[in-house]
C-alpha cells in the first residue's frame, strides 16, 4: 500500500489524493516529531505564566477575556471540541472527511500549533485505521477555519461521538478506537483549539475538484470533437495558428486535444456541400476551445492557489520561533493571534471554478439541442430516433441535460459574496468557503453527467453518418463506449441504464484511456 509520510515541509495535492481516496497509510517523519516536541516546549513555558495567553489559558472568540486557571485547561480544551461539534444535516462523504483530517494532520506536523507529537500520532493513527468520524454538512462558516467539521473530527480522536469504521458500520468512537488499540486523547493547554482552526475542509474538496475537473475538461474536449464530427463541421478553426494569435494556454490545449481526436475523419469538412452551405459552424462547435479553454486557465490559477494553501500552516494563535514580538513570548519561541483562518483566497477560487463549470455545461448542452433538431443538424432524424414519431429518440436524455444546466447556473452563484456575522460581532466577516466546496462538489457531479448525454448523442449522431468513416480516435471511444454496455442507434429503449453507464465511463476517465492510444496523451 501507498505510505504518504508527513514532515514539516509541506504537503502535495497528489499526497491528499491519495489519503482521501486511496487510503494510503501516514507516517510521521522525524523531522516532523522534532518539530512538535518543540513547539509544545513553547506552549507549555507560556502555559507555566501567570499571564494570559489566547488559546492557552483564555476562553475563546468573543469569551477571550477570561483567565482560565491550570485546573480547568483540560476542560476548556475538551469543552471547546465538545460545544464546536455543531454540525447539523447529511453526512459528508468519506473522502472529504478523510481529507479534512490528513489537511490538519499536515499542519499540525508542521511545528505550528504547539500540539503534542503524541495527539499528531493519534490522528495518523485513526485515518490508518480506516476510522471516519461523522462529519455533517452545515456548521462551517470557512472563518476560524472550518471549525464544525474540525470538531467533529477532533471528538472522534477523544474517543467520542460517532465514527464509521473501515467496514461502513457506524459505531461509538470510542468503540472503534478501542477494536484498533487506539488511546484516545486528553486534550492539554492550545491542543483543543489547534485541531479546529483550519480551511482543511474547503482546501480537501478544492483539491479533489481540481483531480476531478482535470479529467472531465479533456471529456469534454472529446465530445465536442465527436460532436463536431456528428455534425459535418469543419475542424479548419482548430488550426494551431489561430489559437496562437490569442494565447491563452488552455484554449491552445483544448484546440490541440480537438485536433488530435478529429485526425484523420472523413465527416468533418462537409458543412459547404450542402443544399445551403455553411459558411461556418455555430458557436457551441466553433468557440468549443474558447470556452474550455477558460475553464481549463481558470482551473490553472485554482490548482496555484491551492498549492499555496498547501504549504501554509495555519492556526490562530500560532506558535513562530524567536523573541517577543506582540504576541506572548517564552525563551526560544512566541505565540501570535493572526487571521490566516479566513478563507477567502479558497473561496474565490471555489466560487469561480462553478462559474467556469457551469459554462462547460452550458455549451456542451447547446451542441446536444444542436444534434437532436433536425432543422438544425445537418440530415440527422429528429432527435437521432429509428422511426421519428413512433420513436422519441434523445428528445428527454436533452430535458435531464437541461435541468442540470439550470442547476449547475444556480449553484455558480459566489458563496464567497456572503457573510453573516458570528460570535458577538468578534467574527464580523467570513468567507463562507465551506458553502461554496459543498456547492462546487454538486457542480462537479452534474457536469459529469452533462458530458455523458453530449457523449451518448454525439455517439448516436456519427452512427447515423453512414457511408463516411469517422476518426479513428472517434472509432476507439465508440467502442469502448459500446463495451461498456452502452448501446448504438436503435429503437427507443430505457434510457437511464444507458445513461448512468454512460455517466460512470466518463467520470472514471474511460472515455480519455479509450481515444490516447490513438491520439497519444491529451492535455
Amino acid at each position: 500500500m501507498h505510505t504518504v509520510v508527513v514532515g514539516t515541509s509541506g504537503t502535495t495535492a497528489e499526497d491528499v489524493i491519495a489519503v482521501a481516496r486511496g487510503n494510503a497509510r501516514i507516517e510521521l517523519s522525524g523531522d516532523a516529531l522534532s518539530a512538535l516536541a518543540a513547539a509544545r516546549a513553547i506552549v507549555d513555558a507560556l502555559a507555566a505564566k501567570p499571564e494570559p495567553v489566547y488559546g492557552v489559558s483564555t476562553g475563546f472568540g468573543a469569551l477571550a477575556t477570561r483567565h482560565i486557571g491550570h485546573d480547568l485547561r483540560t476542560q476548556l480544551q475538551r469543552n471547546i471540541v465538545r460545544s464546536h461539534a455543531a454540525g447539523m444535516g447529511p453526512r459528508v462523504e468519506r473522502e472529504v472527511v478523510r481529507a479534512l483530517m490528513f489537511l490538519r494532520l499536515k499542519t499540525v506536523a508542521s511545528g505550528h500549533t504547539g500540539v503534542r507529537p503524541e495527539v499528531a500520532q493519534t490522528m495518523a493513527d485513526v485515518l490508518n485505521a480506516g476510522i471516519t468520524p461523522v462529519v455533517h454538512e452545515y456548521g462551517s462558516l470557512g472563518c476560524s477555519g472550518d471549525l464544525a467539521p474540525l470538531s467533529h473530527c477532533a471528538l472522534t480522536l477523544m474517543g467520542e461521538g460517532d465514527a464509521e469504521g473501515p467496514d461502513g458500520t457506524l459505531r461509538p468512537a470510542g468503540e472503534l478506537l478501542a477494536a484498533y488499540g487506539i488511546k484516545p486523547v486528553e486534550l492539554h493547554e492550545k491542543e483543543g483549539l489547534a485541531l479546529l482552526n483550519g480551511t482543511d475542509g474547503m482546501l480537501g474538496m478544492l483539491i479533489m475538484a481540481l483531480d476531478d475537473l482535470r479529467r472531465l475538461y479533456t471529456s469534454a474536449d472529446i465530445t465536442a470533437a465527436l460532436t463536431l464530427e456528428g455534425l459535418l463541421g469543419t475542424d479548419t478553426v482548430l488550426a494551431p495558428e489561430l489559437h496562437a494569435i490569442r494565447p491563452h494556454p488552455g484554449q491552445a490545449a483544448s484546440a490541440a486535444n480537438m485536433r488530435a481526436v478529429l485526425k484523420g475523419s472523413e465527416l468533418t469538412g462537409h458543412y459547404q456541400e450542402e443544399e445551403a452551405p455553411r459558411v461556418q459552424d455555430a458557436y457551441s462547435v466553433r468557440c468549443a476551445p474558447q470556452v474550455a479553454g477558460a475553464g481549463r486557465d481558470t482551473i490553472a490559477h485554482a490548482a496555484l492557489v491551492a498549492e499555496r494553501e498547501l504549504a501554509a500552516a495555519i492556526d490562530n494563535p500560532v506558535v513562530l520561533p524567536g523573541g517577543t514580538s506582540h504576541g506572548e513570548g517564552s525563551e526560544g519561541g512566541r505565540v501570535e493571534s493572526n487571521g490566516n483562518f479566513h478563507g477567502a483566497p479558497v473561496a474565490y477560487v471555489l466560487d469561480f471554478l462553478a462559474i467556469a463549470a457551469a459554462d462547460l455545461g452550458s455549451i456542451a448542452e447547446r451542441r446536444t439541442d444542436r444534434l437532436l433538431d433536425k432543422n438544425r443538424s445537418h440530415g440527422l432524424p429528429p432527435f437521432l430516433a429509428d422511426d421519428a414519431g413512433v420513436d422519441s429518440g434523445l428528445m428527454i436524455a436533452q430535458y435531464t441535460q437541461a435541468a442540470l444546466v439550470s442547476e449547475m447556473k444556480r449553484l455558480a452563484v459566489p458563496a464567497s459574496a456572503d457573510s453573516i456575522p458570528s460570535s458577538a460581532m468578534q467574527e464580523d466577516h467570513v468567507s463562507m468557503g465551506w458553502s461554496a466546496a459543498r456547492k462546487l462538489r454538486t457542480a462537479v457531479d452534474n457536469l459529469a453527467r452533462i458530458i455523458a448525454v453530449e457523449l451518448y448523442a454525439a455517439t448516436r449522431a456519427i452512427g447515423l453518418r453512414r457511408g463516411l468513416t469517422p476518426a479513428p480516435a472517434s472509432r476507439a471511444a465508440i467502442a469502448a463506449l459500446r463495451a461498456a454496455g452502452v448501446d448504438g442507434p436503435g429503437p427507443d429503449r430505457f434510457l437511464a441504464p444507458d445513461l448512468a453507464a454512460a455517466e460512470a465511463f466518463v467520470r472514471d476517465g474511460r472515455l480519455i484511456e479509450a481515444v490516447q492510444p490513438v491520439t497519444g496523451p491529451l492535455a
